[in-house]
């Protein structure tokens, strides 16, 4: 079994629900649902008999209460991206999870997959520890360090092949990478590895929305089904979707429109004609197209610690997980030089935009999307555990325009492609 936490001990803190994670279709119930739950992963899941097979939701502790899918602040998502090898085509596809011993509430749509298709699969849940069981082997499933802590909210199967082999399409010039275009500030438009998007736990969770009915069945996000349960008037607040609180999420849904931009898309395999954001695909773009400094999981990101100590081979391995470069020269890991470009550069960012985002809506109700970025960049800094200094810098008025550094400043940045 392959356990997962959110890193934060076990529960989500005020600070750490401005971090993302308050994404909910429907208000929170009023007492604090199970935060532990387990996921059973289908046979055959890189199959896409096993990609159209629900995943089943379940207290890992029942003691500790039930784990209810259509509640969002215990909702788990999987995300698959699926790459055509002979053309270098991509596609998305979103296994469903239900409750354990449970149906659909509408039939899963079997994907059509290419021939020798490379899946990968990545995970993301809304409340605090997730357990992966079932076919974790035959998936190439990761959690946490090898023999040690799991991650936290994020998961992955089979990624570093699937990465491997998009790379290998993209420089055999079978896959091409769109550019990022540029953002109504005249900068590039954000990534997710750009310090003004970024937050304590970068790269997590995924962009996967499902339906809900009012009897707590879910269904995968199509316009056939959202349809269907329009016409029985079944679904849970007006037609809202679960989504899954991150920085790709907040990238596509808010930061993209506020500023101009369009992120990538690619066919969704479950639903004919309509184009999907994925996780796979946002980092496929960061790592083409982010100029320095590039923000990649440093070792105070509390998903990569064990004991609040760094763990550079749990590191690695979430790093492998998002097509990240392994801890090594031009990208160390270094705590302090993140905090500071946290602080600096993505501060910055963050007031530069802020003619577009303070009338921008946000993933919290009632909050603008300024307002929102700036309180989630101090939780962010506190829960790094940056000095004082790189705190008090980001709250600093700023001194220059451009959100470039320096070339003497210090940067955990992989070097540009």
């Amino acid at each position: 079994m392959l356990a997962l936490s959110l890193g934060l001990g076990g529960t989500l803190s005020a600070a750490a629900a401005l971090l993302g994670v308050s994404f909910a279709a429907t208000a929170p119930a009023p007492a604090q649902p199970n935060q532990n739950c387990t996921l059973t992963v289908p046979a055959n899941p890189l199959s896409a008999q096993g990609l159209a097979t629900p995943y089943q939701l379940s207290a890992t502790d029942p003691a500790q209460g039930p784990c209810h899918e259509a509640d969002p602040n215990q909702s788990a998502f999987v995300q698959a991206t699926v790459l055509d090898p002979a053309t270098g085509a991509l596609s998305v596809y979103s296994p469903l999870v239900v409750d354990r011993g449970t149906a659909p509430a509408l039939p899963t749509v079997l994907p059509t997959l290419p021939a020798h298709a490379v899946v990968g699969i990545w995970f993301g849940f809304n409340a605090g520890v997730l357990s992966l069981r079932g076919q974790t082997a035959a998936g190439s499933c990761v959690g946490g360090a090898a023999r040690g802590t799991p991650f936290g909210q994020f998961a992955y199967c089979n990624a570093p092949a699937f990465f491997a082999a998009a790379n290998a399409a993209e420089q055999s010039g079978k896959l091409t990478v769109p550019p990022l275009g540029t953002a109504k500030d005249g900068k590039p438009c954000l990534t997710t590895r750009d310090f003004g998007l970024v937050d304590q736990d970068q790269s997590d969770n995924v962009t996967t929305e499902y339906l809900a009915t009012a009897r707590g069945r879910t269904a995968q996000q199509t316009a056939k089904n959202a349809a269907a349960l329009g016409r029985n008037r079944t679904m849970r607040n007006g037609g809202s979707a679960l989504l899954n609180g991150s920085d790709n999420l907040l990238l596509v849904k808010f930061e993209d429109p506020a500023l101009g931009c369009t992120p990538w898309t690619a066919p969704d395999l479950a639903d004919p004609g309509a184009s999907v954001t994925s996780l796979a695909l946002n980092e496929l773009q960061a790592a083409k197209f982010q100029s320095a400094p590039v923000a990649l999981v440093p070792l105070n990101d509390p998903m990569v610690t064990t004991n609040n100590r760094p763990d550079r081979d749990k590191a690695d391995r979430y790093r492998a997980g998002v097509d990240q470069p392994p801890l090594g020269p031009g990208a160390t890991g270094d705590p302090r030089a993140y905090c500071t470009q946290l602080a600096t550069v993505g501060a910055r960012r963050i007031r530069l935009d802020r003619r577009f985002t303070l009338g921008a809506p946000s993933p919290q109700a009632g909050q603008n999307l300024f307002a929102f970025l700036t309180q989630r960049l101090t939780a962010s800094l506190t829960n790094l555990g940056c000095p004082d200094a790189a705190r008090a810098a980001a709250l600093a008025p700023d001194t220059e325009t451009s959100a470039t550094p320096t070339s003497g400043e210090a940067t955990d940045s992989a070097p540009t492609p």
